[in-house]
């Protein structure tokens, strides 16, 4: 290889590099060592208070980390915001706007697409995208839990993000709204081939959706294993001998760190 060619392999936009974490005397990471593909779906699981969440405050620059490095799009997180777009647990819209305006929100805070009909013009093309071209004038009351998501998540695509952080954006839906999203997400993915960092503590979410889990452990928090998923979507786990042995693996794993 000469010393001007570029290195073979997917480019990494996210690298975490032997990161410790500590909240006081608490330690909360342990030398965390991982790293997210352009264009990959991630999802980053974990029992209930391991850091889950905290690695996307990380990633974001909303919290400094101790040890170690963190570097996204090849920059420091803190300069590497306005690659970002977050959908949360809670859709977070603002209630006396509806719809379309709430997507609009989200390009005029960001100083995205300066011309008003253009913004307006995306903000209709993303709700189409995530299936709600027919309710983009209505208020989020008016609308279901599901829908609220779907809205947000048309929201995090309208910045132009190149990475989306998902912080278990469906734990509060229903079982079959959960579902439906799920799809719905794998063919938003497919779509827009953005990055996608998606936290849960579910197994067989976590399964449904990514490339690749990164499995957290319990505290001092280190990555206890990484599971590569080939299976093709839409997946069904009880259809799929990899993916019953993947779930009865990380079933296993998780036994063992309560």
């Amino acid at each position: 290889m000469s010393p001007n060619t570029e290195p073979s392999g997917p480019k990494k936009v996210i690298k975490f590099n032997k990161v410790g974490l500590q909240f006081g005397s608490d330690q909360i990471y342990d030398e965390i060592s991982f790293e997210v593909n352009d264009g990959e779906f991630i999802a980053i699981l974990g029992p209930s208070g391991c850091g889950k969440s905290t690695s996307l405050r990380v990633i974001g620059g909303l919290l400094d980390i101790s040890s170690g490095l963190v570097e996204v799009t090849g920059k420091h997180p803190k300069e590497a915001w306005r690659e970002l777009s977050y959908v949360f647990q809670s859709a977070r819209l603002v209630p006396w706007r509806n719809a379309l305006d709430n997507v609009i929100l989200g390009m005029e805070l960001r100083e995205v697409a300066n011309d008003k009909e253009t913004r307006r013009e995306t903000a209709r093309e993303l709700l189409s995208l995530v299936g709600l071209s027919g309710d983009m004038f209505k208020f989020p009351s008016m609308l279901s839990g599901g829908e609220r998501q779907r809205v947000a998540i048309a929201r995090a695509l309208a910045v132009e993000p190149k990475i989306i952080l998902m912080d278990e954006p469906f734990a509060a839906l229903d079982l079959n709204t959960r579902n439906y999203l799920r799809n719905e997400l794998i063919d938003i993915w497919r779509e827009t081939k953005k990055t996608i960092v998606f936290v849960t503590h579910d197994i067989d979410e976590a399964l449904i959706l990514a490339d690749r889990i990164i499995l957290l452990s319990n505290k001092p928090t280190r990555v206890e294993d990484t599971i590569i998923i080939q299976e093709n979507r839409p997946r069904v786990i009880d259809k799929s001998e990899d993916l019953l042995s993947g779930r009865k693996h990380l079933t296993e794993l998780f036994k063992k760190m309560e």
